[in-house]
């Protein structure tokens, strides 16, 4: 499953300011070229996902999904840059971008952008990974041509306009988002530092993805000019439009507003260096926080997303934790009660993954204890084969997942990008489900065995802090 991600928080101000959509009609002035008179016949599966897919002459790749089933429409815009596309001592500069494209055009003055959505009906949010940033708009069908138009205004315009100012307020605004969602929430100084002690210096996930304190400090105007010119790039970019509306028409909008944007070379991956550092010891650490119960984390680097192997451990994370008859969750929480919870998970990235164990101890639990059934039960998965009702569980857990989002207008254009921007290819649902059906038992052991290394993972240990430790806590 794909890793979690910082998302934006959604705009909380109200704007009574009402604009017509002819407003927005003059929008980006850009020469477009013509458009062909009818967007390309529909491609792959056609049965579950069905989407038409076109490669705009300036990079830009448009894929459309239509679905009159409900009055509503998506734009969702994925940019190939996160946060292991960062220069050096610029950590969380991916994230801070996501942030300062909301700070306004010539056009679109800053706060526009969620106010004039916002005043007819619709909303957006954005987020952060490793891997990517996506931006995604939602609202009423007739709304479509003012989302692309914004979309496509700040594409071509924002970079060059940002000030020293902007700057500042974004900043300010992303230094607190890391205090509050992780120096600030339960075991989230460990969640900041489990990347590092996983992934070695030098490696392209080693820092999360929110950066830190000096480093977004250290930010500058011409490092942010330089980022938008480098990522925010129309060849850099996968549109989709999905949900109620007119494919000819919407493209026409599509090429008018996009179209004339430049023609840029998209920005080289840098990809897994080839002698980038691994993880070859046991690492343990043990670190105080403002919790209740202490929690232990076991994390291993694992197979990248799609790759042999993915599929087999998100398969495998059902199998130890995902239902209460799941095998670590039995036995630590229900039998042997040295746990309140416990939760396993693939985290998939695009160049490497990590598979995670966490267990939340009950008070006063021996964690040599936990940690001693928790060994033992990775050890039963790298040796003997789980039971087929045991895999057969977990798969179909999986795939109601799975459909579970197609029946959401927004989750249905989320994937169609992801598996344009991993793949290549949005029609990849298929093979996607086809990978999970695939995996068999002796699969999930040969995975376990080659994967959950016993001499090399790390072992994460979060205690309650002293009581004055935590009152005095804060942020820096």
């Amino acid at each position: 499953m794909p890793s979690p991600s910082f998302v934006r928080p959604l705009a909380l101000f109200a704007v009574g300011l009402s604009v017509g959509l002819s407003s927005f009609s003059a929008g980006v002035a850009v020469a477009a070229p013509e458009a062909p008179s009818k967007p390309p016949e529909p491609s792959a599966v056609r049965e579950l996902l069905p989407f038409t897919k076109e490669t705009l002459p300036n990079g830009l790749r448009v894929i459309f999904h239509v679905d009159h089933t409900v009055p509503t429409a998506v734009v969702n815009l994925s940019y190939r840059v996160g946060s292991r596309f960062e220069p050096k001592r610029r950590t969380g500069f991916a994230h801070l971008f996501e942030h300062l494209m909301f700070m306004g055009t010539k056009r679109a003055p800053t706060k526009a952008f969620d106010a004039w959505m916002e005043a007819s009906g619709g909303w957006n949010n954005a987020w952060t990974s490793e891997d990517r940033t996506d931006y995604y708009d939602v609202g009423p069908s007739q709304v479509l041509p003012l989302l692309l138009w914004l979309e496509a205004d700040r594409l071509g315009e924002l970079g060059p306009l940002m000030t020293r100012e902007k700057l500042d307020a974004q900043r300010e605004v992303v230094r607190n988002e890391r205090r509050q969602t992780s120096e600030n929430q339960p075991y989230g100084k460990a969640d900041l530092r489990l990347p590092e002690l996983l992934f070695p210096e030098g490696h392209p996930y080693h820092h999360p993805v929110i950066g830190s304190h000096a480093d977004l400090e250290a930010a500058s105007v011409d490092d942010v000019k330089q980022f938008f010119a480098t990522h925010y790039t129309a060849s850099n970019a996968s549109l989709v439009v999905a949900g109620d509306f007119d494919p000819v028409a919407t493209r026409a909008l599509v090429v008018r507003y996009f179209g004339g944007l430049p023609t840029v070379p998209r920005a080289s991956d840098p990809g897994l260096p080839k002698d980038a550092p691994k993880l070859s010891s046991v690492v343990r650490e043990t670190m105080t926080d403002a919790v209740e119960l202490p929690r232990v984390t076991f994390a291993w680097p694992s197979p990248k997303h799609f790759a042999k192997g993915d599929a087999e451990l998100d398969v495998l994370a059902q199998v130890l934790a995902g239902t209460k008859a799941s095998r670590l969750t039995e036995r630590l929480v229900f039998k042997e009660k040295l746990a309140q919870r416990v939760e396993a998970y693939q985290a998939s990235g695009a160049l490497e993954s990590r598979f995670v164990v966490e267990v939340t101890a009950r008070p006063g639990a021996s964690l040599s204890t936990l940690e001693a059934h928790v060994a033992e039960e990775l050890e039963r998965v790298r040796t003997k084969d789980a039971t087929e009702a045991e895999v057969s569980r977990a798969k179909v857990g999986i795939e109601t997942s799975l459909m579970t989002r197609l029946e959401s207008v927004r989750e249905r254009a989320s994937l169609l990008n992801a598996y344009e921007e991993e793949t290549g290819d949005p029609g990849y649902l298929s093979k996607d489900l086809a990978r999970y059906r695939a995996v068999t038992s002796r699969d999930l052991r040969e995975t376990a065995a080659s994967t959950l290394s016993k001499s090399a993972h790390v072992v994460l240990t979060v205690l309650p802090a002293p009581e004055k430790a935590t009152a005095d806590r804060g942020g820096r």
